[in-house]
């Protein structure tokens, strides 16, 4: 035995390194198809719902639904020994992994042209996919272009997260508002984006939201109504934040100055970054608290304005290399025509108030959430030098900078904004029962957000609607296009 012990233990090791290999180049050949039934090995689990991570466990997903989730033995799962263990047609090897519910981006914009130039659309979704978002909440498209993206990615023809698509209305007549609220409701809207508004208008519109069933995200910026009407009505979730330190003026007005002109986005943009300074304190803990007792939730979209703090930072993104389409870049030029273009006299005055700005914005989410309230992530890219994805990741490093706990963070992204949408009993958690929307990642993500982010390159599977995506491929398929799309 003493002479065939080393050859046998050599053969064993052989034979299952190249099992593993096998499963794993048996799952590659699945990308962009739903097997029906795959199984997730030996993975440390994170729910979704703030609890710790644990595992091993085997995760069982019967077409796009999670039919199982079973502990295993430390030793079974490091040797590979799948006796008395799920069976599957497609095996995932997640030892030392870790596995997350699918990220939702509650603040997405489905684009396929930038600056007048075309762009593919699978720019967006393929990123989108690649930094694990398997559930994006649209909040402003091309309506009839998106509708036709939706269906194509519920039928796993468009390698896209879901889609909730939420229509912009902005009106200034009540009955005409309410009118739109219905036909839109008709016209297969999930939900509405609205901004703009006068009071009246925006209460017809509530009103006729609430009979249709259609939750409402408001976007508020320097307008009638603020985070009061959005608590009086009961808005679905407040984007940004404007609204909200414009709720806690002394006097509802801000102090600009006399030459200030709204349309103007460089002045928006400036003033903007002296708004949180003059909210009081006083009145902003009122504001928060009557947001959390009327379950109005907070999506506020850190990364979108990080550029305004930093500009040249932001203009120099290392990924930008290989991940920047052309016709995006050329967006992102300053220009008054293109929306969030606005750096044009950008000066070191400007960054220093948007400091000041992030540090307080940052003090009212975390304070909002010790009061209850319901914090959720979205990345508003295609704008302001922020590219799909890309934001989304940097959206999280930015919660945990506000002072939340990496497993607070990763509650943000995932169950939180599926009880944001309403789908909080089947999307955000992994969880028997619950509709296969996963990401494995390879090392611990809670170590470090950055493994999140597509270049860094800790995601290897994203999962959506059962449906497998292997993130590194996805990756270089957009490289592929954007080198493509230069002429290289």
């Amino acid at each position: 035995m003493s002479v065939w012990s080393p050859l046998g233990a050599s053969l064993l090791c052989l034979l299952l390194c190249q099992a593993v290999l096998n499963g794993q180049q048996g799952a590659a050949s699945w990308h962009g198809k739903r097997p029906a039934r795959t199984v997730i090995r030996g993975a440390l689990v994170i729910e979704g719902n703030g609890t710790p991570a644990a595992g091993p466990k085997d995760i069982v997903i019967d077409g796009n639904r999670i039919a199982a989730i079973v502990s295993v033995s430390p030793e079974a799962a490091t040797k590979g020994d799948l006796k008395n263990r799920p069976q599957a047609d497609v095996e995932i090897d997640a030892r030392g992994k870790y596995v997350l519910p699918g990220f939702v981006n509650l603040h997405a914009h489905l684009q396929d042209e930038r600056a007048g130039r075309a762009m593919p659309v699978e720019y967006c979704t393929k990123l989108w996919l690649a930094s694990g978002i398997t559930a994006i909440r649209d909040v402003g498209s091309n309506w009839e272009k998106a509708k036709l993206w939706r269906e194509r990615s519920a039928s796993g023809e468009l390698a896209a997260p879901r889609i909730f698509l939420y229509r912009g209305l902005t009106a200034t007549d009540p009955a005409a508002a309410a009118s739109l609220v219905r036909r839109y409701k008709e016209e297969g809207a999930d939900g509405l984006k609205l901004f703009g508004l006068y009071r009246d208008v925006f209460r017809s519109i509530a009103e006729a939201a609430d009979t249709a069933g259609l939750r409402r995200a408001h976007h508020a910026g320097v307008e009638e109504t603020n985070a009061w009407d959005d608590i009086e009505l009961k808005t679905s979730t407040i984007e940004h934040w404007y609204g909200i330190p414009d709720a806690a003026l002394a006097d509802r007005v801000q102090g600009f100055p006399p030459s200030y002109n709204y349309s103007n986005e460089l002045d928006r943009f400036r003033w903007a970054g002296r708004l949180w300074r003059e909210a009081g304190a006083a009145r902003l803990e009122k504001v928060l608290e009557g947001m959390v007792r009327a379950n109005v939730a907070w999506d506020p979209t850190l990364s979108i304005y990080e550029a305004s703090r930093d500009l040249e930072k932001a203009q120099n993104q290392p990924y930008f290399r290989e991940y920047l389409h052309p016709s995006l870049a050329a967006f992102f030029e300053p220009n008054p025509a293109n929306h969030g273009s606005y750096f044009t006299k950008w000066t070191t005055e400007d960054e220093v108030y948007w400091k000041e700005n992030y540090r307080i914005w940052m003090a009212a989410v975390k304070r909002f959430a010790e009061l209850g309230g319901l914090v959720t992530a979205g990345e508003d890219a295609g704008f302001i030098y922020r590219v799909y994805g890309f934001g989304y990741s940097r959206e999280l490093e930015l919660h945990q900078e506000a002072g939340f706990a990496p497993l607070k963070v990763i509650q943000h992204a995932t169950s939180n904004g599926a009880l944001a949408l309403g789908k909080e009993n089947e999307l955000g958690r992994v969880r028997t029962g619950w509709l296969a929307d996963l990401i494995v990642v390879n090392g611990n993500p809670l170590e470090n957000l950055k493994r999140l982010a597509i270049h860094h390159g800790g995601i290897e599977w994203t999962i959506k609607d059962g449906i497998l995506y292997h993130a590194p491929r996805l990756a270089r398929e957009v490289r592929e296009l954007v080198a493509e799309a230069r002429g290289k």
